[in-house]
Formats: structure tokens, C-alpha cells, sequence
């Protein structure tokens, strides 16, 4: 197993591929904007043994939101029936490296798997070293994944306003300046412009660089430059609940364990009618 507790390195996967136990994710997502397609990438061209973990099907069924977090049971159904195991070694990666796959991690230690890593520099980098790659389709033998749910690590809308409310959790949001200041459009239709009252912008293009996490040190004044005291509890947000977890990871790479993930985010927040809504830098 990799001696980082988040990351694993080409080298290292590129070293350990095939072997028993461990699991590799394809948790691509873009948005349109992009240009990208997930699926159509994989089928293309996919590090070999990968599985493709398809952000807009493991979800809740009954949500009229994007990216809700699934109950125990479906998520255990749908990665038991790409073969994962909680027990397995994980690793998860995207395109350039830190877009996605934040979230599918997030969402695998949320579900009780402990061992799951990221591939620093995505398939973007694997693909830049001129690794080997497939185009077969993974053979998957089904397997029991057994969820015990840190229900700790999610907020809810009920969490969401009275913290707003009350101000006892900072929010960190992740979604570009623009879209938090409100002076640039959403990306779904029906949401209003702006932020949650108290909220800081915490872009999440502005904790990396080169598909991978900042230094520590640039990573800490980062945070801290955006208003974020690490001493105090945060919960991440963003447009849908995917790059929210950039920051939950950098948060997690500071040392900083008392955080939560809103994972209605703006699409929730944003599309209600009384929700306090505010523009501007802050």
C-alpha cells in the first residue's frame, strides 16, 4: 500500500497493477463546458483493470437533484456490482487529475471504505508518460461491498440553514469566483446567482496545480488566505456536491478533520425560494 494516506503515484499503480485486492476507478466527470465525455473517454482508452464509476448513476433515484449521495443500499449494490469491496485498496482517478475524483473518494470513505487513494495527475498524466492503456471492456466479478455510513461527514439542507442561521460552521465554497459573487450565470437553469450568507470563496482550481494537490505550505495559506480558520469546523460546498470535495480533501490534507460535505450544494440551496441568498465578494 502507498505510505500516503491520499495519493498514490504512476509509478506506484503502474507497479501494482493486476494485483489481488486492488481496485481501480475510473471516476471521471465533467461538465459541459468541458468538452469532455467520461464514458466515451474510457471506453477509449482506460488504465488497464479500470471500472467506470458513472457520477450521474450512483445516486439517489428518488433525488430531482444532481449527485445526491445514495443510500446505503443502492451504493452497496452498484460498486458490489462493479467488484468492489470495502476492504479493497481503491484507487480512484479522473482527466487532469483533482475534478472528480475528490468526490468519488469522498463518496467511498463516506460508504466505509478505508483504503482508497488518488492517482496523482489523473489519466491526463498517465497518458502524458505514455503508459500503457485499454480499450477492452474490464471483466468484472460481482462482490459484497459491506457499508457502515459516516453519516457525520454529509450536511443536510435542515444542517445548511441553521448554520447560516447561527453561524457555527464555516462554509468554504468551491465553485468559482463569478458564480459565488453572482455576476456570472449558474450552469443549471432555475438557480439564482450569489452565495450563503457567511460563506468564503474557496475556488477549487485554486488548490492545485498540474492535476495535483498544492504543497502543504502554499496549501494552508490558500485556505487561510480565502478566510478559512483551520482551528474551527467547515463544510464544503459547490454547485452539486462534486468539487466541494476538493476542499474536503485539502481540508483532509491540512490535518483538519471537522468538516462536512453539503451535498445538496447550490443545486439545492440555490433553486429554493426562501433561501437568504447574498452577492458580492462576500
Amino acid at each position: 500500500m502507498s505510505d500516503d494516506p491520499i495519493f498514490v503515484s504512476a509509478d506506484w499503480l503502474e507497479k501494482h497493477l493486476g494485483q489481488p485486492g486492488l481496485s481501480i476507478v475510473d471516476g471521471s466527470w465533467y461538465l459541459p463546458s468541458q468538452g469532455r465525455d467520461a464514458r466515451t473517454e474510457y471506453e477509449a482508452g482506460h488504465i488497464p483493470h479500470a471500472v467506470f464509476f458513472d457520477h450521474d448513476n450512483v445516486v439517489d433515484p428518488d433525488s430531482k437533484l444532481p449527485h445526491t449521495l445514495p443510500s446505503l443500499e443502492v451504493f452497496a449494490r452498484i460498486v458490489g456490482s462493479m467488484g468492489i469491496a470495502e476492504t479493497d485498496t481503491i484507487v480512484v482517478y479522473d482527466g487532469p487529475g483533482l475534478f472528480s475524483a475528490p468526490r468519488c473518494r469522498w463518496m467511498f470513505r463516506v460508504m466505509g471504505a478505508e483504503k482508497v487513494f488518488i492517482l496523482e495527475g489523473g489519466i491526463d498524466g498517465w497518458k502524458q508518460d505514455g503508459r500503457r492503456l485499454s480499450a477492452e471492456q474490464t471483466k468484472i466479478a460481482p462482490n459484497l461491498f459491506q457499508v457502515t455510513c459516516d453519516a457525520g461527514k454529509v450536511a443536510s439542507l435542515a444542517d445548511m440553514r441553521e448554520i447560516v442561521a447561527n453561524g457555527q460552521s464555516q462554509i468554504a465554497d468551491a465553485r468559482p469566483a463569478g458564480r459565488f459573487e453572482g455576476v456570472d450565470p449558474e450552469p443549471r437553469a432555475g438557480l439564482r446567482g450569489g452565495h450563503m450568507p457567511g460563506a468564503r470563496s474557496v475556488p477549487s482550481t485554486s488548490l492545485s496545480r498540474d492535476g495535483k494537490i498544492l504543497p502543504k505550505d502554499e496549501l494552508k495559506r490558500a485556505v487561510e488566505a480565502a478566510g478559512i480558520d483551520l482551528s474551527q469546523p467547515v463544510v464544503t460546498s459547490c454547485g452539486s456536491g462534486v468539487t466541494a470535495a476538493i476542499i474536503s480533501l485539502a481540508l483532509e490534507a491540512l490535518g483538519h478533520s471537522n468538516n462536512r460535505l453539503y451535498d445538496g450544494s447550490w443545486a439545492e440551496w440555490g433553486g429554493l425560494p426562501d433561501t437568504p441568498v447574498v452577492k458580492g465578494k462576500s
